[in-house]
C-alpha cells in the first residue's frame, strides 16, 4: 500500500489487507479517524512512518510475524488503542510508535524485539505493567515516558543501553 494511499479519507470504517501486500506505506491512513477494523495480513513485513497516525477508533492492533518494523509515529495519537499484541518477528519499534495512545492498557512485546525508539510508548499512560523481552539491547530516550500507570517494570540483562528520561514519571 503506497504513501497516502487512503490519507485522510475520513469516512473508512474497514478495510482487509490481502496477503499479497507486504509494506504499509507511510502516511497510507493517516487521519482515517474512523477507522475501526483493519486487520494485518502475514504478507505485511513494515509498517511505514505515520501509517495509522490518529486512527482514533481502532481498538486493538496485533502485528502478525511477518511485520519485522514498525515505524516513527506509526499508530501515534491513536487514542482508542486498548491493546497491543507484536508477534515474534517485530524487531524494531520506531520513534514515537505508539506515541499518546492513551487508553492501551495491555502491551505484548515481541520477543524477537531488538530495539525500542526514543518515545515509543510515550503518553500511554493506562500501561500498569511493562515488560521488556529477552534480545533488547538499546531502549531509546522518552520510551515509556508519562507511563504514569506502571506498577511493574521488568528490564532484561542484556539491556546495554537506556537513555535519558525513559521511564519518567511512571
Amino acid at each position: 500500500i503506497g504513501a497516502y494511499a487512503f490519507y485522510r479519507c475520513s469516512n473508512l470504517t474497514a478495510t482487509a489487507i490481502p496477503e499479497s501486500v507486504t509494506t504499509i506505506g507511510e502516511y497510507a491512513f493517516y487521519n482515517c479517524y474512523n477507522l475501526s477494523n483493519i486487520p494485518i495480513s502475514n504478507g505485511v513485513t513494515s509498517i511505514g512512518d505515520y501509517a495509522f497516525y490518529s486512527c482514533s477508533k481502532l481498538p486493538s492492533i496485533t502485528l502478525p510475524e511477518s511485520v519485522t518494523t514498525i515505524g516513527a509515529n506509526a499508530f501515534s495519537g491513536c487514542s482508542g488503542l486498548i491493546s497491543i499484541t507484536m508477534s515474534n518477528g517485530v524487531a524494531t519499534i520506531g520513534e514515537y510508535a505508539f506515541n499518546n495512545c492513551n487508553n492501551v492498557t495491555s502491551i505484548t512485546l515481541s520477543e524477537g524485539l531488538i530495539s525500542i525508539g526514543e518515545g515509543a510508548f510515550n503518553g500511554c499512560s493506562k500501561i500498569t505493567s511493562i515488560t521488556i523481552p529477552e534480545g533488547v539491547t538499546s531502549i531509546g530516550k522518552k520510551a515509556f515516558y508519562n507511563c504514569y500507570g506502571a506498577t511493574s517494570i521488568t528490564i532484561p540483562e542484556g539491556v546495554t543501553s537506556i537513555e535519558d528520561n525513559t521511564f519518567y514519571q511512571c
